[in-house]
């Protein structure tokens, strides 16, 4: 049976399947390759409105500036991992240690099958609006599906699986198919991904924001990470506001900017002017500005330059980004 919830925050949402795994939910034991879990099976979860993206009630609190330097990573159509790895050094440990990511997402919608799905679904629904053909596709049955022997190919096998998407009354609803989902460190990320390339697209098609919906075959919690509770902490934070829907040459052009942008950050050789400068010269819109100062921010925070995060925050106008910061930081000061 399906497991259904729905929720005009992702945040709700999250807290909502939470308690799926609390003593007396629905979640039952299952052993995987990476430990014991708790799972249930087959979860649909409807977000209402996918800018409510931030997921602030779990424990501990996540980096928006990894998220955010994800989605650019995806949008960019990236597998290399020094990136990622720079704004999350743990990343490594879950995805393996190569310098690219097999399982890339942005990678595989936009050319590891040899063209660019992203694009050629922006074109498509350009002139058929009514299409229900528009399937995004990041699974490779070649290069994911186990070897004969049962083990995974790669550490690094891709969670989610196709995207669909379909225009109706004039808004764009997404819906996101995963094999599999970790509520703890997938999920709040997962949400993040794949509503900001919603939201980008229907900025592409010039169409309304329509809900964001994402099936799990299997939603779990490691060991590791429970009791679950201990995972729910309750937050209050700011609607976000800010929309980075833009017409499909400004939104490639500010990709482009923030992809520059986020290298000259992580890059080994960086010191503190040359990041400074790399921000105030990234000409963008005024919610990825927002974006830009939580990247530099983050990136100067690992440098050690406190008074400069606060300068650079200072400049981030979505309060939803800043309190999902300011979260971070709270949680790197207790360490």
């Amino acid at each position: 049976m399906f497991r259904v919830l729905e929720a005009n925050t992702a945040d709700e949402l999250w807290l909502k399947a939470a308690e799926w795994f609390l003593p007396g939910g629905v979640a039952t034991h299952q052993a995987s390759r990476c430990g014991d879990t708790a799972e249930v099976l087959h979860a649909a979860l409807s977000l209402v409105d996918p800018r409510q993206r931030w997921i602030a009630s779990r424990a501990p609190a996540i980096n928006p500036a990894f998220a955010l330097a994800e989605v650019i990573w995806i949008v960019n159509g990236r597998n290399d991992s020094g990136l990622l790895n720079f704004f999350n050094p743990k990343l490594p440990e879950f995805a393996g240690k190569g310098e690219s990511y097999h399982g890339a997402y942005g990678f595989r919608l936009r050319r590891h099958f040899g063209i660019d799905q992203l694009n050629n679904a922006y074109r498509a629904l350009s002139v058929n609006s009514e299409s229900r053909q528009i399937v995004m596709q990041i699974w490779d049955s070649c290069s994911d599906l186990p070897a004969d022997d049962g083990c995974p190919r790669s550490e690094d096998i891709p969670c989610n699986i196709l995207s669909l998407l379909k225009i109706r009354d004039g808004i764009l609803e997404w819906t996101q198919i995963m094999r599999s989902n970790d509520l703890v460190l997938g999920m709040p990320h997962n949400i993040v991904q794949f509503t900001s390339l919603h939201e980008i697209m229907a900025g592409w098609l010039g169409v309304g924001l329509g809900g964001y919906h994402h099936f799990i075959d299997s939603l779990h919690l490691y060991a590791r990470d429970a009791p679950v509770s201990e995972r729910m902490a309750p937050q209050e934070l700011p609607k976000n506001d800010e929309s980075f829907a833009l017409p499909k040459k400004e939104s490639d052009v500010a990709f482009v900017v923030l992809n520059k942008l986020v290298d000259a950050l992580a890059t080994p050789a960086a010191n503190l002017e040359g990041m400074l400068e790399a921000f105030h010269k990234a000409e963008l819109p005024l919610a990825l500005q927002s974006w830009a100062a939580v990247l530099t921010a983050d990136a100067l925070r690992r440098r050690g330059a406190k008074h400069e995060v606060e300068t650079v925050m200072a400049q981030c106008s979505n309060l939803c980004l800043a309190r999902m910061f300011e979260r971070w930081l709270e949680r790197k000061a207790r360490q």
